[in-house]
């Protein structure tokens, strides 16, 4: 009963992180009304949470090896509740967009400790039901985001307008901070050595400098200067990198922990959640325009639209893991192929109306909710417990940074593709680039699979004991 306790504590972060990533999609047009935001404006409010999310990630699993899991965790929620009253309050553009920074930076404090925490207190026996939670409550919060927001919107709760859907998260936060210092275990993992604020600053500069017009690029008509960043992340990435082994060689402690680059299951599972976040969450970001733009529905509208993909998503979810663990792997290349199902359907007839189109999207959530959490167990499950931070910093940072590249160059081509009015064929075009990337989620899980085969025909024995746990 405990643990469900600490599940449920740590998951309602992880689902309020992601909820308000996708939230702000829907809140959008009210917030472009009452604040007068501009194009500028208005793209870093939406995009501004996911640059500093993504940048202060791997820097905020660091900060949960160093000083434990629990108090970054508690910490985190904190700052992100803060955060989020101040989005709610918010008089202008100006304080709405330093306020959804500073959400993003406490969603990287808060967020990399809820996996970090699964991996070292849950037992194996337990710990892929809880990874499987993990990924149904991560999906099941973007969806939220666009559900839940257009109701909220649509109710108009307590004539808050827009500002509901940040404030929403005051009494969450409120719930969740004195049960998380009561609940969670020490499951402290503290390291006497110095933080790499170099390494840290190397490596959130290059982030930024590749997120940053990646966000923006598209609506700006990709200037002089969107270039000359993405031009200068290669370098900053590069020599930060290269810091990262000259402090580890000398015996200290790199922000970044290139032991886990030598872990093939770690590697292969971040290859395969970076192609998976390219396609989902341009996916998600293209069909709201669809829905909204080609098919004409409103904010609500296209809210209720994504709630079969959503129940889809759950059921299958949390269905995954015991069928992975009689089955094997092939059941997530079998998710694969019904996702695959789905945007095919979209690519060969986007515009035949809603009953179509949300046929499609239910085979997308079924086949997702055998995929993600999946990939996010297999990517953990030869991480050391000392590195469990770090790890899954890094892990979300590939989301988050795989999501706005996907948003990025697959929104550009539906804007390029449906300029006047041709937002059906726009959909068929980004559904195809998407069903290219979920058919190279299924190579590289097909290749776990084989990988994963031949070591339990060296090592009989360990693969039994493992099925036995």
């Amino acid at each position: 009963m405990r643990s469900g306790w600490t599940l449920a504590v740590l998951l309602s972060a992880w689902f309020m992180a992601q909820f308000d990533f996708f939230v702000v999609n829907v809140a959008a047009p009210s917030i472009e009304r009452e604040l007068q935001a501009g194009p500028a404006a208005l793209e870093l409010i939406v995009g501004g949470y996911a640059f500093t999310y993504a940048a202060g990630m791997i820097t905020g699993g660091r900060l949960g090896d160093r000083y434990g899991y629990r108090r970054m965790f508690v910490w985190g929620v904190v700052a992100f509740t803060v955060a989020s009253v101040l989005c709610g309050v918010a008089a202008t553009s100006a304080q709405l967009v330093a306020a959804r920074l500073l959400q993003g930076l406490a969603g990287a404090a808060m967020v990399p400790q809820v996996l970090a925490m699964i991996s070292v207190v849950f037992p194996p026996h337990e710990r892929a039901r809880a990874i499987g939670w993990y990924g149904a409550a991560g999906g099941l919060g973007s969806i939220a985001g666009q559900v839940l927001g257009g109701l909220l919107l649509t109710a108009d709760v307590f004539g808050l307008g827009w500002r509901i859907v940040f404030l929403v998260n005051l009494p969450i936060g409120l719930v969740v901070v004195p049960l998380a210092a009561r609940l969670l275990p020490r499951a402290e993992t503290a390291d006497p050595a110095r933080l790499d604020l170099l390494g840290a600053a190397g490596l959130a500069t290059g982030l930024a400098l590749l997120l940053v017009p990646l966000g923006l690029g598209n609506s700006a008509g990709w200037p002089a200067w969107t270039w000359i960043c993405i031009a200068l992340s290669v370098p900053v990435l590069a020599l930060s990198g290269r810091w990262q082994y000259v402090l580890g060689a000398r015996g200290g402690r790199p922000v970044l922990d290139l032991a886990l680059l030598k872990v093939h299951s770690y590697l292969a599972g971040v290859g395969a959640i970076t192609a998976f976040m390219a396609y989902f969450a341009s996916f998600m970001f293209t069909l709201t325009l669809l829905l909204q733009g080609g098919l004409g529905l409103n904010a609500l509208q296209a809210g209720l639209a994504f709630a079969p993909m959503g129940v889809a998503f759950s059921v299958t979810s949390l269905l995954g893991r015991r069928l992975v663990r009689r089955y094997g792997l092939i059941v997530v290349v079998c998710g694969g192929a019904v996702t695959a199902l789905g945007l095919a359907l979209l690519v060969a007839g986007a515009g035949l109306g809603l009953p179509y189109v949300m046929v499609a999207l239910t085979c997308v959530g079924l086949g997702n909710g055998l995929v993600l959490p999946q990939l996010i167990g297999a990517a953990l499950v030869e991480v050391a417990s000392h590195q469990a931070g770090i790890g899954s910093g890094f892990l979300t940072t590939m989301q988050q940074f795989a999501g706005s590249g996907g948003v990025a160059v697959i929104g550009a081509v539906f804007f390029a593709v449906g300029e006047g009015g041709r937002q059906d064929q726009a959909m068929r075009w980004s559904a195809a680039i998407d069903l290219g990337l979920i058919l190279l989620v299924i190579a590289m899980v097909a290749y776990a699979g084989r990988r994963a085969a031949r070591i339990a025909r060296r090592a009989p024995s360990t693969a039994a004991a493992t099925r036995g746990a």
